[in-house]
């Protein structure tokens, strides 16, 4: 952890051990997270199998899956589960890594990640300008979704498996997938 009044920088994030952990550094904060549990990585497969099938038949975009780096400042470099950038903002976001704020974000929660997920990353992203932000919380089988108004996100929309809620978005015009396929077991 970085000493008190200390920000951390791209320079100290690529000299981070590569030691199977996710390394991340929000306003030079520097977080370490374990490797995800089996479930949470069926359903980040699930989402990008679902959107790369989609941007295969409808070349709008790209989608990305971690580890990959997302450099939104020299103070900020994170590590999304998902990501999407469209055509439009490729060539000024896609250099090695992402640098910027990629359209669409989504993180896969976890009992380690899940306040940072809805708190502090949450503000990054909005600060950075995220079109879009997804939190899918698969211990209640639960996207928050939130959307950017202006300068800031709107309050979220909450879709549930239980309710047979369908995950959509407008950065990808016809793109559905229940939530019930998203969480499924197995």
């Amino acid at each position: 952890m970085k000493p008190t009044g200390v920000k951390l920088t791209w320079d100290d994030y690529v000299l981070f051990p590569e030691d199977g952990m996710r390394h991340e550094l929000i306003d030079g904060e520097h977080y370490v997270t374990p490797a995800p549990f089996l479930r949470h990585q069926e359903i980040v497969g699930r989402l990008h199998l679902a959107i790369g099938n989609y941007l295969a038949a409808h070349p709008i975009g790209r989608v990305f899956l971690a580890p990959l780096d997302v450099i939104i400042s020299k103070f900020d470099v994170v590590e999304p589960d998902l990501l999407y950038v469209s055509n439009e903002r490729a060539p000024e976001l896609l250099k090695d890594w992402v640098r910027g704020a990629p359209d669409l974000v989504i993180e896969v929660g976890s009992e380690s990640t899940r306040k940072r997920d809805e708190t502090i990353k949450r503000a990054l992203y909005e600060r950075a300008r995220v079109v879009e932000y997804w939190i899918v919380d698969p211990e209640i089988d639960v996207v928050r979704i939130y959307r950017r108004a202006d300068d800031r996100f709107s309050r979220p929309t909450e879709l549930s498996r239980r309710a047979g809620d369908v995950l959509a978005t407008e950065l990808l015009p016809g793109f559905e997938i229940g939530l019930d396929a998203v969480f499924r077991e197995g």
